[in-house]
């Protein structure tokens, strides 16, 4: 049998809260940073697919208009929040988790689509690979990069 971490919920809301505080100054307006909150808990929600759509309306939104404004027009500093997210799981114990994920797509209409092999397909098809890094401790993990 695996052995499985334990989540007390009144302690991930806290260290939940207690990170969201901690970011809160890098968003110059209110709304921002309240989208931002439910975007975060729409990425950690167990949503089958996670885009601007299907975020919005997890959160309640009618359209994705407000968080698509926050991902590409709002003022604030995604290089600040990373630092400020990495600095909050600084661990001795921490390790750079390297993850390459193939996307098949049907076009190339996407930057970086073209025929290259992917292990999703497990052949060459049209698709987009990523790569992907993050920072992981025993107390939670952060993406490292965000640009293609």
């Amino acid at each position: 049998m695996a052995a499985v971490h334990s989540v007390n919920p009144a302690h991930w809301q806290e260290a939940f809260e207690g990170l969201m505080s901690r970011i809160a100054g890098r968003f110059t307006r209110v709304e921002s940073r309240r989208r931002a909150r439910k975007l975060v808990l729409g990425l950690l929600s167990d949503l089958p697919r996670k885009n601007c759509w299907t975020i919005a309306e997890w959160a309640g939104d009618r359209t994705p208009d407000g968080m698509q404004h926050l991902l590409g027009r709002a003022k604030w500093d995604a290089d600040q929040v990373r630092d400020d997210v990495v600095e909050h799981l600084h661990d001795d114990e921490a390790v750079l988790v390297v993850d390459e994920t193939g996307d098949v797509k049907k076009s190339t209409d996407t930057v970086g689509v073209q025929r290259q092999y992917t292990g999703t397909a497990g052949r060459v098809e049209n698709s987009q690979v990523a790569v992907y890094l993050a920072y992981s401790t025993p107390r939670g993990h952060a993406a490292i990069d965000r640009e293609l």
